[in-house]
């Protein structure tokens, strides 16, 4: 058993004998484990043991999937004279078992559709699930929420397809249960990282971390085009299977909370090296926040150590929650963003294939290096952020040079590598502030100063900006294939420029307090000079 060795000043002023502070039984951790340097979990061991990374990257992977087999499904549901499979299918056959639509712009308008309809769905659970995690074990949530969904992507392209079920009411009702089950899934993963990470870094870990959603896509892009020749079926199969393993991962390995090793609530907010800098937990919502008092909690006397620790806080009000100063203005600007950003996301291999004629498992692999941009973005932002210790800056700097990158991959040759160069700076400029704002900043809001003494809320406040989020891209997701239908692509990339410049309005008033703060800053250290 590890045990910490602490001097105490005597009564007299002298030096007593060492004095052991208690360990945790059943585990090598002290209750000061954060000023112990050879028994103190570091960040790296707590990120190592935590299965809730793979799980988002299997979640975003089989998600994925839908997007990557949208041509081949568009070419099932409508007649093989229509869409050109005449040498699979006679026109009679195929108009007796699978007419459900005319034409393949009928079909691409119910992708559409579908799209929309998981994220409504998606986005109403956010604002249940985040509820929920606060208030139920984590682990179960998360569990329940991948291996669900798992079980409906099995049932949606795989068993309709074997069994030859073709059925509209049947792909709407399953895609509507699909999208409530897998909102479960990120505001607990949120929660989770935001136990076990503290405010210092909370933008470069986050960014970092966020990327297993882009990890994901990539995965679920490879998966799909790897057995997309023998059926798209296949591709629902492969993902769901491996999906449902990391469900079953979840539920066995998960820790979700340093207080199920024995940590004390110093380590929840700093797993890594001693700080002396108090204004590292600093929330970055406030110049006045404090997060925890780490510094008064250490100088505290020995026997008050020894004395049972406090009571879990109570979780927030959902509306409590959602009047948060700076809830509200990030959640709309990410429901601009998250609209680009899903569009993207839903439609990028079809839009590759429909527009340069390139062959689907092509477009799947070309679509790769959005997501590899979005990474990129979410880490070196992330980063900057930390660095400046302001987040609206960098997303503002960011979205206005998105805005330049859309209308410049809009006008894309027809050439795979330049497509490819664009498309990660694209993904680089608007994957990468999506995925600060739906981590990062998620986390600042539900760990900030007006929840002092009250502070399970961090898994609501992630579910109300990803829940605003979606019902954004929900919205999007079906005018996209309206648009296109109607006016064509490029006016689509318009519709994106606009929904990035609305992201900026909304965190204007925020910027501007940010700049006045960092003004103030500078002002102040020049008069100490």
């Amino acid at each position: 058993m590890c045990l910490h060795v602490q001097l105490h000043p005597g009564p007299a002023g002298g030096s007593s004998a060492p004095q052991r502070s208690a360990a945790v039984p059943g585990t090598s951790v002290t209750r000061e484990s954060t000023v112990n340097t050879d028994c103190r979990y570091t960040e790296k061991q707590a990120a190592e043991r935590q299965p809730e990374l793979k799980s988002y990257v299997l979640l975003h992977a089989s998600r994925k999937t839908f997007s990557n087999v949208k041509v081949s499904i568009s070419a099932q549901w409508t007649p093989s004279i229509q869409n050109g499979n005449g040498s699979t299918f006679s026109p009679a056959e195929t108009w007796e078992d699978n007419h459900l639509f005319a034409d393949e712009k009928q079909a691409t308008l119910f992708l559409g559709a579908l799209d929309s309809i998981f994220l409504f769905s998606y986005a109403v659970g956010l604002y249940l699930s985040g509820v929920i995690g606060d208030r139920v074990n984590l682990r179960y949530v998360l569990c329940f929420g991948l291996c669900g969904s798992a079980a409906v992507e099995f049932v949606f392209g795989t068993l309709t397809e074997w069994l030859h079920i073709y059925n509209i009411y049947l792909y709407c009702g399953l895609w509507v249960l699909n999208g409530l089950l897998q909102s479960a899934v990120w505001p607990c993963v949120v929660a989770v990282m935001g136990n076990w990470f503290g405010k210092t870094g909370r933008g470069f870990v986050f960014g970092l971390w966020s990327a297993c959603a882009s990890v994901g896509n990539i995965l679920g892009a490879f998966l799909a085009s790897s057995v997309l020749k023998y059926g798209y079926e296949y591709a629902f199969l492969v993902t769901s299977v491996v999906q449902f393993a990391g469900g079953v991962v979840v539920f066995f390995g998960l820790l979700t909370s340093p207080k199920e090793v024995g940590l004390s609530l110093e380590s929840e907010t700093g797993l890594g090296p001693v700080e002396t800098d108090t204004d590292s937990h600093k929330p970055l919502m406030s110049d006045e926040e404090d997060e925890v008092e780490v510094y008064g909690r250490r100088h505290q006397p020995a026997q008050q150590l020894d004395e049972p620790l406090e009571e879990s806080p109570q979780a927030v009000g959902f509306f409590q929650a959602f009047c948060l100063p700076g809830v509200l203005p990030y959640s709309l600007a990410y429901a601009c963003l998250k609209l680009v950003n899903y569009s993207f996301f839903f439609w990028l291999p079809f839009y590759l294939s429909s527009n340069y004629g390139w062959k689907e498992a092509e477009a799947d692999r070309l679509s790769v290096w959005y997501d590899v941009g979005g990474i990129i973005g979410g880490t070196v932002q992330g980063l900057i952020s930390d660095c400046m210790g302001k987040r609206a800056p960098v997303l503002a700097l960011s979205l206005v040079v998105a805005m330049g990158a859309l209308v410049g991959y809009s006008r894309s040759p027809n050439d795979q590598v330049i497509n490819a160069a664009l498309l990660a700076v694209t993904g680089f400029f608007i994957g990468g502030p999506s995925n600060i704002i739906s981590s990062a900043i998620s986390a600042d809001l539900g760990r900030q100063e007006a929840l002092r003494g009250s502070q399970e809320a961090l898994a609501t406040v992630t579910g109300i900006v990803d829940g605003t989020g979606s019902m954004g891209a929900a919205g999007g997701q079906y005018l996209v294939s309206l648009i296109e239908s109607k006016l064509g692509w490029m006016c689509v990339f318009y519709f994106f420029v606009v929904m990035t410049g609305g992201s900026i309005v909304f965190i204007t008033p925020l910027l501007l307090n940010e700049l006045r703060a960092m003004w103030r800053d500078r002002r102040a250290l020049q008069h100490q000079l």
